[in-house]
């Protein structure tokens, strides 16, 4: 099982290029970073909390492209990239040059968000995001896939279009997808190549590997190959991880909290360990 890193990467702190660094010279395998476009003031988490901290957060594309650029063997991913808020003819292109600019090195995770003002503000009724978001990934897999690509659903609708350059890794780099109740994996077969539950939502280890095993059972039913699953926000725990590892998880990120560089450099440092063997 592979270990990697996920953090909400803004101003304070590290700079992405040096963390990316940090990330890749202690062994671990991955770096994502989530997306927020802006974030409503008056926005609430579920609980009544704060939503302020989101709203810092660069821009995941761009922060990804300058960590490519001064590393070599790091796996780079968006935990999530809300496709929901986005063009996806402008994603799509994103995406592909990422890719190709990065060696082959990046992961799209994408999910349909949360913040229901954030997605207004975007002109997304959120009550129809999960159609949304399944039209605008198949659309993009469209244009990575096809000289000439067009699309028509409901949400999605343009003619044929020529857009270069096409993804390095072939068909595309692979499309993880973000959530965890009793419909996602439903979405993972319908666009997806790889499921990404968060790991505060799942009740148990058990229950992930129950969900997982049935999942992969349905993509061998429907003549796919095996779907790999990459559980973030994972607590840096040796026995969890364990746990995860023995459950057939292939992936794991551990939350990298706000600091200074000498405090995320410590907690690097920290759970390098964890990362090692595996």
């Amino acid at each position: 099982m592979d270990i990697g890193i996920t953090t909400f990467a803004g101003e304070y702190g590290m700079e992405p290029p040096a963390l990316g660094r940090a990330v890749e010279e202690r062994g671990f395998e991955s770096l994502f970073f989530p997306e927020h476009t802006h974030i409503p003031v008056h926005s609430r988490r579920a609980d009544g909390s704060s939503t302020r901290g989101y709203a810092e957060t660069y821009d995941p594309f761009v922060a990804l492209s300058s960590i490519a650029a001064v590393t070599s063997r790091l796996t780079l991913g968006t935990s999530v990239c809300l496709v929901t808020q986005r063009d996806p003819i402008v994603t799509a292109k994103e995406v592909a040059s990422l890719d190709r600019l990065s060696g082959g090195r990046f992961v799209f995770g994408v999910g349909a968000g949360w913040n229901r003002m954030e997605l207004a503000n975007h002109g997304t009724d959120p009550r129809t995001r999960m159609a949304l978001l399944a039209e605008r990934v198949l659309a993009m897999r469209q244009i990575w896939t096809t000289d000439e690509a067009e699309f028509h659903g409901e949400y999605v609708d343009f003619e044929p279009v020529w857009s270069w350059p096409k993804p390095l890794q072939r068909p595309h780099p692979p499309v993880l997808v973000g959530g965890n109740g009793p419909g996602v994996e439903d979405r993972v077969l319908a666009f997806g190549d790889g499921w990404f539950p968060q790991c505060g939502g799942l009740a148990d280890v058990d229950e992930l590997g129950r969900r997982a095993a049935v999942l992969r059972q349905r993509a061998a039913d429907a003549g796919r190959g095996s779907i790999p699953v990459t559980v973030f926000n994972t607590p840096p725990d040796k026995r969890l991880l364990d746990a995860l590892a023995g459950a057939g998880i292939d992936r794991c990120l551990l939350l990298l909290p706000a600091g200074t560089e000498s405090e995320l450099l410590a907690t690097l440092d920290e759970w390098t360990a964890l990362a090692a063997g595996r």
